[in-house]
């Protein structure tokens, strides 16, 4: 962008944000168009058997109805009736109409009717229409009935005008209000989403540490009573209960700082089974084989096992792409599901071939929360990545990365 362009850019913005400013800059324009036409041209022979030649008097007659126009915004009521006056007194003294006032007149019309609520503007409406009459009466020379009429439509047309022009602000101002209130209650349920997604996540980790934690009591009450006559399988026992006690420790981690909600009576017993893993996906893809939807199931590089939060994570993961393609994708969908294991890490991908993006933008209703914002939570949790997206060729995807040591 040139020099030239940004400072004109610069000076609309700052004309925008100074409004007044912006008025004034407008009169001094329609001013200087009034000069020319004082100065340079002359009046018509025919003008001239009914108009006086202009003075001092009238110019600055012309330039305070000009330069009033600075203020129309602010204090529009008081412009248009000294406008007005002025007008009136042009009349009375026979002196020529000029562009500046002429349009100095329609403007502070069309201010009161946009800047003021109805009842004053059409007060100042009203002034103004029986005042401009009581000056065509006043003019020197008799109009015509065509003139006179025109006349006033263009006085009430102007003050028409500015009141569509503000009810069409204050409906675009309402429109904006509602958006920023849809955003806030969006934000709001956004938030109220994590939390409650983290909560269920907090509680599915709840119980993986709690197993841990069983295991090496147990663990340690039997290193207790055979540590004196079976020193190597004790020292075994506790070889298990460092490496449980450790994962215990990764996953408490992930829950420090999260509240563990309470559940009405009728999800607290689902809650107390042993969380799902990927030892368990043979069974999901049977369970939405039943419902009609077609899954496939690729494996690719050696299975390792992960650390117990990722498997749940991965297992919910899945489990929630293949929900939202069983209720967005269309019957006639199908569904893959692959998992690559590397040294490392862990990459789960879920495709469809349905109807695209309403696949996943439509959130669970029957779990609040548990869509993309559930999504995104579970895989940030474990440092891993999330895409989201369109599948190439039709359809939607899900593709995840887990470190199997988070």
């Amino acid at each position: 962008m040139s020099p030239r362009i940004r400072g004109l850019a610069a000076f609309r913005a700052w004309l925008q944000s100074r409004p007044q400013a912006a008025d004034a800059f407008m009169a001094l324009g329609l001013l200087l168009l009034g000069f020319v036409q004082v100065f340079v041209e002359d009046q018509p022979k025919e003008l001239k058997a009914y108009y006086v030649d202009p003075d001092a008097g009238h110019i600055l007659l012309v330039i305070a109805i000009t330069m009033s126009l600075t203020f129309r915004q602010r204090h529009p009521m008081t412009v248009l009736a000294f406008i007005l006056a002025c007008e009136f007194w042009i009349t009375v003294q026979h002196y020529p109409p000029t562009i500046p006032d002429v349009v100095a007149f329609m403007i502070a019309i069309y201010s009161v009717a946009a800047h003021r609520a109805l009842a004053i503007s059409a007060l100042g409406g009203l002034l103004a229409l029986v005042s401009f009459n009581v000056m065509l009466i006043l003019l020197p020379m008799n109009a015509g009935l065509i003139t006179y009429l025109m006349d006033n439509a263009l006085v009430i047309g102007l003050w028409v005008l500015g009141r569509n022009l503000r009810l069409r602000r204050a409906y675009f101002t309402e429109l904006e209000d509602r958006a920023a209130r849809l955003e806030r209650a969006r934000g709001t349920d956004a938030r109220a989403a994590r939390v409650e997604e983290r909560s269920r996540i907090a509680r599915e980790l709840h119980d993986v540490v709690a197993h841990h934690v069983s295991v090496m009591t147990v663990q340690a009450g039997a290193a207790r009573r055979i540590l004196d006559r079976d020193p190597g399988n004790a020292r075994e026992a506790m070889t298990t209960i460092e490496e449980v006690g450790r994962t215990a420790l990764s996953e408490m981690r992930r829950i420090v700082g999260v509240l563990r909600t309470e559940r009405d009576a009728d999800r607290a017993g689902g809650e107390l089974a042993p969380q799902p893993g990927l030892g368990d996906l043979g069974e999901l893809l049977d369970h939405v084989r039943e419902t009609g939807l077609s899954v496939q199931l690729w494996i690719e590089g050696e299975a390792r096992t992960p650390s117990p939060g990722v498997d749940v994570a991965a297992f919910r993961l899945i489990q929630e792409a293949l929900t939202n393609t069983l209720k967005h994708a269309g019957p006639e969908a199908r569904a893959w599901v692959r998992l690559y294991y590397t040294d490392d890490d862990l990459t789960v991908e879920i495709e469809d071939d349905g109807r695209g993006t309403a696949t996943i933008m439509a959130d669970n209703g029957d779990n609040p929360g548990h869509g993309l914002v559930g999504m995104y939570e579970r895989v940030a949790l474990y440092g891993g990545e999330l895409r989201i997206g369109p599948r190439v060729g039709g359809g939607f995807g899900v593709r995840a990365r887990f470190p199997l040591e988070a």
